[in-house]
């Protein structure tokens, strides 16, 4: 393992533990790069599964045009998600938990087939789901005031913290996904509002480019995991005692509550 590698990887972890932002991984390295930063998140991801979690399915991020724009990008990244990252619907969680977290409203597919790229489309990632259910994504950065690149958020799981599933599956053929609307409430006040083609025009879109993505790592997405299909809206910042709910047209209603 690069040497590195492991000490960004550490780096983070601390972070983590210590509750307290760093600096960016390329401010302290100007040459490190995507590659690299895969590399750090899988390392990181390893040693969690090594302790003991298990991997419930990935994360995908920057599906929007605004931020791709902000971080100069052209595609989207990902991350892994992890049971120890799971918060049940209508429930609680602890600052301690986060540090400076932000709240987006998203659809996850759940899927009942092995999906392996390359070339996986919009119908064969619907095809391939079991169901579709409104999410609360928390993201969330080890970096200091979210000061980052490409690389420092794909290194850092692609800044994920937390997510709430909703508990009323939908097939994903009983819905139009680029047209259901998308309501997000903080504190009862709305903050904004989306639709499912914010994200890459249709979230399967963003699944089907996972699914392809990750043929270039040899990993294929597999059957029962969840997949967090990208915001469909501005990510709003959370405080203690704030309550959050998003409401999805046909999938429902998902909240989650950050204690005082």
């Amino acid at each position: 393992m690069n040497i590195r590698v492991k000490e960004f990887s550490d780096y983070l972890e601390s972070a983590q533990e210590k509750r307290q932002g760093v600096q960016p991984l390329t401010k302290l390295d100007p040459a490190f790069g995507i590659e690299d930063a895969y590399q750090v998140q899988l390392t990181t991801i390893q040693k969690k599964v090594a302790a003991g979690q298990c991997i419930v399915g990935k994360k995908i991020g920057l599906t929007s045009l605004a931020m791709q724009e902000l971080l100069g990008v052209n595609e989207p990244d990902y991350g892994h998600l992890l049971d120890g990252m799971i918060v049940e619907n209508g429930g609680s969680i602890s600052f301690d938990r986060v540090l400076q977290p932000k709240v987006e409203a998203e659809v996850a597919f759940v899927l009942k087939k092995d999906l392996q790229g390359p070339n996986i489309t919009i119908e064969d990632v619907l095809e391939a789901t079991d169901y579709v259910l409104p999410a609360l994504e928390i993201v969330d950065s080890r970096i200091e005031d979210w000061n980052i690149t490409l690389s420092d958020t794909v290194a850092d799981n692609a800044s994920s913290g937390l997510y709430v599933l909703g508990t009323t599956p939908v097939r994903a053929e009983e819905v139009n996904l680029a047209e259901i609307g998308m309501e997000l409430y903080k504190n009862g006040e709305l903050m904004n509002t989306g639709r499912g083609s914010a994200a890459l025009g249709h979230p399967a879109s963003c699944v089907a480019w996972l699914a392809n993505k990750l043929t270039e790592f040899g990993v294929t997405l597999r059957a029962g995991e969840v997949i967090l299909s990208g915001a469909l809206s501005a990510a709003v910042n959370a405080e203690p005692g704030d309550v959050f709910r998003t409401k999805i047209d046909v999938l429902g209603e998902v909240s989650v509550r950050f204690l005082p």
